[in-house]
């Protein structure tokens, strides 16, 4: 994986990907504070972020390295007029390493071809969102024990949400069992479900989400995302399609875990943070260990 980078999540092997989770976990348990000594990262977030955006600032300090960049993209040249080709060029001499998110899809595929140094894509547009991706693996196996032969329940925005679109490719490799719940007009896109078929695997795609609460060893949830309506009145009709509570968790296995790549909104109760089958927090912190990892694979520290 060194100097190369991670635009989507199928620019890693199987392979690879167990050997980033592997490093994760050795990250866990074994903190390296000087590792990324004398190395600079810029990091360019082109559009809001608060657990990305952190979790790399803290693997990157946590590891010894130091930070460039922005968070507000009206803070830099941007604003007056600069192209993302210029913005990526120029930022590309002053660090070792890019972590960048941006609203366009396609838009981390393009600087990596224009930056000398590599690119970490930490959300472009709908597209993709792979670093997500690996710390959702690296969460699944935490708390399952495998990722082989699991079935998992996407639920929401599965249309849009870019997180869903990266964990269904990546599982695809894991002989998953896909419960695909959204409403019709926020349905998996068919360029994602290809992979599943690909594969050959199973998946059911449901509009109810009790139904499936029994069978799944996880649940994902996602938030139905406001900023990427185009058409208000749509955005109102799906809002509030899934609110999973507390009490629709009692006929689920002792095993599942409820995991999401936040911020919620309402889709999870509050009274759901109390049970032990709640993940997303520790999820949450797991992209800090996921990070460093990936930080210290292509830079080829480790």
């Amino acid at each position: 994986m060194k100097k190369r980078s991670l635009v989507s999540i199928t620019d890693f092997t199987k392979q690879e990907m167990l050997e980033l989770l592997n490093l994760s976990e050795y990250f866990e348990h074994h903190p390296e504070p000087t590792l990324l000594q004398n190395k600079i990262v810029a990091s360019l977030f082109f559009e809001p972020s608060t657990r990305t955006r952190l979790s790399f600032e803290t693997a990157i300090q946590r590891l010894g390295g130091r930070i460039i960049g922005f968070t507000d993209a009206s803070s830099s040249s941007v604003q007056k007029g600069e192209s993302l080709r210029d913005t990526i060029t120029n930022v590309s001499l002053y660090a070792d390493l890019i972590v960048m998110r941006h609203p366009l899809d396609g838009s981390a595929r393009f600087a990596s071809e224009v930056s000398h140094v590599p690119i970490i894509n930490a959300g472009d547009g709908a597209n993709q969102h792979p670093t997500q991706c690996l710390l959702d693996l690296y969460s699944i196996r935490k708390t399952q024990g495998t990722l082989e032969n699991l079935k998992i329940a996407f639920v929401g925005d599965l249309k849009y949400g870019r997180t869903v679109h990266s964990l269904v490719q990546a599982m695809a490799q894991f002989n998953t069992t896909y419960y695909l719940v959204s409403p019709m007009e926020l349905k998996l896109p068919r360029e994602v479900k290809q992979h599943i078929k690909d594969k050959n695997l199973e998946y059911f795609q449901c509009t109810g989400l009790e139904e499936v609460i029994p069978e799944a060893d996880i649940i994902y949830m996602t938030r139905i995302q406001r900023e990427r309506f185009a058409d208000p009145l749509e955005y109102e009709r799906v809002k509030n399609s899934y609110v999973l509570k507390n009490a629709m968790l009692n006929p689920a296995k002792n095993n599942l875990k409820v995991m999401h790549p936040l911020p919620r909104v309402n889709e999870i109760d509050e009274d759901v943070d109390t049970n032990t089958k709640a993940y997303y927090f520790q999820q949450a912190l797991n992209g800090v260990y996921v990070r460093e990892a990936l930080l210290a694979s292509i830079l080829n520290l480790k």
